[in-house]
């Protein structure tokens, strides 16, 4: 197996040839080629950015330790053993940024994200809640400066949300929001609650990455295309005209409807992102049953159903469960401030593969 030096010399080096590549007439004269070099530059990028850093650090740390072996006054000593501690602090973080960036990358990362809320256990408590998760949500995509498409909304009459689908873009949306999967719980006095008790509920989140054409086909012939008239809270018709689109995926059985736009076209284009995440998505989990134990080392990839988080709003905390972390800011992390678990999530979930990788 290669030192984590040696392979960084060979990604440095790649990255020198792509330069020379991005150069040549012939490659920007050709669309495909140009993109695709462009991409993998990108990706070693910051590889190779800490790389040079950490080179030109030891490069200073090695002139620096010939010094002390020259003559000079106690003062000039002190001063030149002082650069030598910060730059071998410098070096030991440059060598740990490394060690992340070489961890092999979720090929969905920078992906745009289908999020699903369904409120689960408590009735209307449970689709008020679902509604907060939705805005949760929105208000960290918007401080990330990600844009947020409602895709498909069931509403209660309370104005919560038996079920809302709707899409996140923004580079790195993936990378950020995969945490999120699994059962939210709440423990909450509800406003129809007179006796002051506190209930608990529960809503659940899927985040799938969102699929491209060419990841998964479908094809015309296995979807079945059915129309209806929308429909608002408490199930009122809102138009007359057929432009609600179910469709159906016969091979998986996979069923998708929109009608958040009022043109039959834009909820089919819409509801056929929904419907070729989930099919990939079947895939992706299909194949990682065969993989138990890579699934249980990473954080963001477990069972859906498994509870994740609790929200007590009495003592205004938040509680991650994978991770042990508590929180006592509900408050702000419902306007969006999800910062504090998701970088502890990043943490540990590269942990735990610095961990399997070493050993291997």
């Amino acid at each position: 197996m290669k030192s984590v030096f040696e392979r960084l010399e060979t990604i440095e080096a790649r990255y020198d040839k792509l330069n020379e590549l991005l150069s040549d007439p012939e490659v920007i004269s050709d669309n495909n080629k140009l993109r695709d070099y462009s991409k993998e530059q990108s990706q070693l990028q910051e590889q190779v950015a800490v790389y040079r850093e950490y080179k030109e650090a030891k490069e200073q740390l090695d002139g620096a330790k010939l010094m002390l072996e020259e003559k000079m006054d106690a003062e000039m000593t002190a001063m030149v053993k002082e650069e030598i501690n910060e730059l071998e602090e410098q070096i030991e973080d440059f060598v740990a940024r490394l060690k992340v960036l070489l961890l092999p990358k979720d090929p969905n990362d920078d992906k745009n994200v289908i999020v699903e809320v369904r409120g689960a256990a408590g009735g209307d408590e449970a689709a008020l809640f679902a509604g907060d998760l939705y805005r949760m949500y929105s208000r960290y995509a918007e401080v990330q400066g990600w844009k947020t498409e409602v895709i498909e909304a069931s509403y209660t009459e309370l104005g919560g949300y038996k079920e809302i689908i709707f899409m996140i873009s923004g580079n790195g949306a993936y990378s950020k929001l995969k945490y999120e999967n699994g059962a939210h719980r709440v423990q909450r006095v509800p406003a129809t609650e007179s006796g002051g008790r506190i209930h608990t509920s529960t809503a659940t989140v899927a985040v799938l990455p969102e699929a491209e054409e060419v990841e998964v086909e479908i094809h015309e012939k296995d979807v079945r295309v059915d129309t209806f008239t929308s429909s608002g809270p408490g199930g009122q018709s809102v138009n007359t005209t057929q432009s609600a689109v179910r469709l159906t995926h016969l091979p998986t059985g996979t069923v998708v409807s929109c009608q958040d736009e009022k043109s039959q076209i834009k909820n089919k284009e819409k509801a056929m992102k929904v419907l070729r995440a989930r099919v990939a998505d079947k895939i992706r989990q299909e194949e990682q049953k065969k993989y138990d134990e890579s699934r249980k080392s990473a954080v963001g990839t477990g069972d859906r159903s498994e509870r994740i988080r609790t929200y007590n709003f009495p003592q205004n905390r938040v509680t991650d469960h994978r991770i042990g972390l508590t929180i006592q800011k509900l408050d702000q992390i419902l306007l969006g401030k999800l910062d504090e678990f998701v970088e502890a999530l990043i943490t540990e979930d590269q942990t735990s593969k610095m961990k399997a990788q070493a050993e291997s």
